[in-house]
């Protein structure tokens, strides 16, 4: 398993133990409740990890002849 792969967990990590910490809703962060937007934020991250992930991996590059 490459070490790249490694990223995806950072999501999981986001979404399972940082929501119960963070289950409050005060403050406000762009008009959002807290923890709403600790999902918001992680849902973006995920994404973007998920790209990163796309980007770096060497196996989705087509072999051309």
């Amino acid at each position: 398993m490459k070490p790249l792969y490694f990223l995806a967990f950072i999501p999981v990590v986001g979404f399972l133990i940082g929501v119960p910490i963070v289950n409050r809703i005060e403050p406000y962060v762009l008009g959002l409740p807290f923890s709403m937007f600790w999902i918001v934020l992680w849902v973006i991250l995920s994404s973007l990890t998920i790209f990163i992930l796309y980007r770096f991996d060497q196996h989705d590059e087509e072999v051309s002849e």
